[in-house]
């Protein structure tokens, strides 16, 4: 119980400590979800902390990771008339994101010569991981391996997604949130908080209808490619 509790603490403290870090050095790159990743992993490998020890605290932290996905339904429900206006650019902006995301992941794979486990593993990598794990499983994957290259994606997302909105000066708020929300999940959504909460609504529907359609486009696209 010290020991669980301990490894919670260390977790929320580091990540405190990074979320200030970041409010006076707002660069992409110091995100606390990414620095405080970088953090605890360094700890683990510098003490010799097993994996399992550490899960015995980080376990309880990743119980909210379903309850957290679901609260962001509250910014949707707020702009909700907003949502009504644009379904349907959402929803095809949506699947645009999705199919470039499944089209792009296969076409690096291969042409790295990546084996058949770790391309089924990475076609989820786009949708948020309560989702990614049971369709990797479903479709042949890795799950350990997909949470790692949705964790990428996600990193990916929060650290160049401001450098190319700003360099194709997307400047609405529909656009920016179903960049974030489509390619990026749940923490390209925590991103576009800092665009205001109309864009952090636009990437909660976004990541929500790219888990949805995903689900299903995952296994077609994998039938589909005979891969």
């Amino acid at each position: 119980m010290i020991q669980a509790t301990f490894m919670v603490i260390l977790t929320v403290g580091i990540f405190l400590v990074m979320g200030r870090v970041y409010r006076r050095l707002p660069n992409p790159v110091l995100v606390p979800v990414l620095t405080s990743t970088v953090l605890v992993v360094a700890i683990l490998l510098v003490f010799n902390i097993p994996y399992e020890t550490y899960m015995t605290g980080g376990q309880w932290i990743d119980s909210f990771l379903g309850p957290a996905v679901v609260a962001l339904a509250y910014p949707m429900y707020r702009q909700r008339e907003v949502l009504k206006a644009h379904m349907m650019p959402v929803i095809f902006g949506v699947l645009a994101g999705l199919c470039t995301a499944l089209g792009s992941g296969l076409l690096f794979a291969r042409m790295f010569g990546v084996d058949r486990a770790s391309i089924l593993s990475m076609v989820p990598k786009s949708l948020t991981t309560p989702v990614a794990i049971p369709v990797s499983s479903e479709i042949g994957g890795i799950p350990s391996m997909t949470i790692v290259f949705t964790m990428v994606a996600g990193f990916t997302g929060i650290i160049f997604g401001p450098l190319l909105v700003k360099s194709f000066r997307i400047k609405s708020s529909l656009g920016r949130g179903i960049a974030f929300g489509s390619a990026s999940h749940a923490l390209g959504t925590s991103k576009a908080f800092e665009y205001g909460e109309r864009t952090a609504s636009m990437s909660s529907v976004s990541m929500s209808l790219t888990a949805i359609f995903g689900s299903v486009l995952g296994p077609l696209f994998v039938w589909l490619f005979h891969i």
